[in-house]
């Protein structure tokens, strides 16, 4: 019977194992295995088969570490990695070919073309709260791509990170995929070693330790982070459809536990009342008059973040000012959808990203000012804007940064796979999602071919006025001065 030290040194994962763990990894990638386009394939039909054969064991993993709903379970994490993998496969082919590239004049004659060639082997470090999905989703660019990988899971989603280390062992290639589960000392772990590229999702704090360990290396990073996504909205629009918009994205994904849930919403003073009663009238439309027994509402993950959002809502200066919900239930951490109106904007509630069912409601005096009020911050992952003013659509379009906009509607551009999703600035940097995943984790090579003839001497020494006269005439472009170099005229 093994002793209790000898069952700690088993399950430990340190550095040397971390670093032993990699070279077996670098060793895989270096047999040109990953390289195949059968290989990337194969691993991507497994991936797709775990979305087929194991949709129970998913929603109930999700269901253990956040009470998500089986819809939310479905579309937002299940239907939309296997989506990702269906595209990846479909357009796999077209992604690995070589991209024809133009030369120019000072090369004939040549050929040239854009070879896209995998980084290597790739650390993926993924969020809690849409573990399944955020855990997965990087891991098709990054196959597809052509890559070795290691997944480390959420700890603070435990059951769908066990789920993932059991699933993707029995499934996927273990010579050139991994998954690691465990806390801060396992990613610390990691993140000592030398990576190709690392691809993190979650807070800034994290993010600037990934960088900080990334950059001893010079190690590349995909930081997928968050920030205050703001919805400014108009008047004069259909109101009870802006609301139902404005609910799905803030307290239908995860209850407000997603980097591009709505944050706090931006409008007027005449209009602010006007769209609270709307808000309310489809809250209890969607979860009734008691939302804390709602089975389409997740929980918050933890007690650490149940204790967080509090604190912002027992604030002073914020405690008076819910107009909607408040309710609490500390036993099974869930929170009410909550409206706060004219929320001061020293409040904690207003300085750090929520990240749960709080909704706060700052006012302007017109819409405009918040565009200024936006850009004043830190740029969001997202941003949002509801009007039927093609005028303010296009200042907004031109004059908020953000990761990504969205018109009339909130976090559907995540299923657009043709766009890239990523942040900018403290919201993130680097995008994936489609053919933007698989550009994410491979480098473009420049490849340019010659022959033997062609070979002109004007490039070798002796250095003369005329060579110098058809080089300048060969930069500029003049098909005259070219002219002119070769018959030595001045």
């Amino acid at each position: 019977m093994a002793t209790a030290t000898e069952e700690v040194r088993r399950v430990v994962f340190d550095s040397r194992e971390a670093s032993a763990m990699v070279e077996e990894l670098r060793a895989s990638f270096g047999s040109g295995k990953t390289r195949s386009y059968e290989w990337r394939a194969s691993q991507l039909n497994k991936l797709e088969k775990v979305t087929e054969y194991h949709e129970a064991e998913i929603i109930e993993a999700l269901r253990s570490d956040l009470s998500k709903p089986e819809f939310e379970s479905f579309v937002q994490e299940i239907g939309m990695l296997k989506s990702s993998c269906k595209l990846a496969l479909r357009q796999l082919k077209s992604w690995m070919k070589p991209e024809k590239a133009k030369t120019s004049i000072t090369t004939f004659p040549s050929s040239a073309e854009i070879v896209s060639e995998p980084l290597g082997v790739v650390l993926i470090i993924s969020a809690w709260n849409y573990p399944f999905l955020l855990s997965l989703d990087p891991v098709v660019g990054a196959i597809a791509a052509g890559n070795a990988v290691v997944l480390k899971p959420s700890e603070l989603a435990p059951a769908t990170s066990k789920l993932l280390a059991r699933l993707l062992g029995e499934y996927m290639d273990s010579s050139s995929v991994r998954v690691i589960e465990g806390g801060v000392a396992e990613t610390t772990a990691l993140l000592e070693q030398k990576w190709d590229k690392i691809c993190y999702t979650g807070n800034g704090r994290v993010g600037r330790i990934v960088m900080a360990s990334a950059a001893k290396h010079l190690t590349p990073v995909l930081l997928e982070l968050g920030g205050k996504c703001p919805v400014v909205v108009d008047s004069g629009i259909n109101l009870q459809v802006a609301s139902r918009r404005i609910i799905v994205g803030k307290w239908g994904c995860n209850n407000g536990q997603a980097c591009i849930s709505p944050d706090h919403i931006l409008t007027t003073k005449d209009f602010a009342p006007i769209l609270v009663d709307a808000l309310k009238q489809e809250l209890d439309s969607f979860y009734g008059k008691n939302p804390l027994q709602s089975k389409d509402l997740s929980r918050i993950v933890n007690s650490n973040h149940y204790a967080r959002l509090t604190k912002l809502l027992d604030e002073d200066k914020v405690s008076g000012k819910i107009v909607h919900g408040g309710e609490r239930d500390i036993s099974n951490l869930r929170i009410a959808p909550t409206i706060l109106l004219d929320v001061p904007q020293d409040s904690l509630i207003m300085q750090e990203e929520i990240f749960g069912p709080l909704l706060p409601i700052v006012t302007v005096d017109k819409v405009e000012d918040s565009f200024d009020l936006i850009n004043s911050g830190s740029k969001p992952l997202a941003a949002y804007l509801f009007t039927n003013d093609k005028k303010l659509k296009d200042q907004f379009v031109r004059s908020v940064s953000a990761g990504g906009l969205v018109i009339n509607d909130t976090t559907i551009h995540l299923a657009v796979p043709s766009l890239p999703f990523g942040g900018v600035g403290e919201s993130g940097m680097g995008a994936y999602h489609g053919k933007f995943s698989f550009e994410a984790f491979s480098h473009k090579k420049a490849v340019v071919y010659r022959g033997f003839s062609g070979d002109a001497s004007v490039r070798y020494p002796p250095y003369t006025k005329g060579k110098l006269s058809l080089l300048k005439a060969l930069v500029g472009g003049s098909i005259l001065g070219i002219i002119r170099a070769l018959f030595g005229w001045s």
